[in-house]
């Protein structure tokens, strides 16, 4: 398996015609997406709490978190965002991916569409609910 690499771009979804592309690691197994504070400043994104992380070092960290507009191809998505510090990386992670309706294929290591299924209550005659 290698790594993935996509450029997407990245909005405030107040004002999402302005957007900045940023190069991105593709990490499913990420939850959340990391892009540069000066990226998510110069938009207009302001932080709206707080993470804790453990890196693999073991090592304790916190960042601000926000949430920021996504565009890749013609999928649009909002999804919590990390404002990243020195020296961490640009990552894309599941939520934004969900986001847009998207997966990564690990073996073409690719973006593709994400099947999306809607679950639906149907009424029964008698006022009943049935799943």
């Amino acid at each position: 398996m290698g790594l993935t690499f996509v450029e997407i771009e990245v909005g405030n979804p107040a004002n999402p015609e302005i957007t900045e592309t940023v190069e991105f690691l593709v990490d499913s197994g990420a939850i959340y997406s990391v892009v540069p504070t000066e990226i998510l400043d110069k938009l207009g994104i302001k932080p709206l709490g707080e993470e804790k992380f453990i890196l693999a070092n073991g090592d304790k960290i916190i960042r601000k978190k926000g949430i920021a507009l996504f565009k890749y191809g013609g999928n649009l998505g909002g999804a919590d965002v990390i404002f990243g510090e020195e020296r961490d990386s640009n990552l894309l992670g599941s939520l934004t991916l969900e986001a847009l309706g998207l997966s990564l294929d690990p073996l073409k290591r690719e973006l593709k569409p994400l099947p999306m299924v809607l679950a639906r209550i149907k009424n029964k005659p008698g006022g009943d609910v049935r799943l």
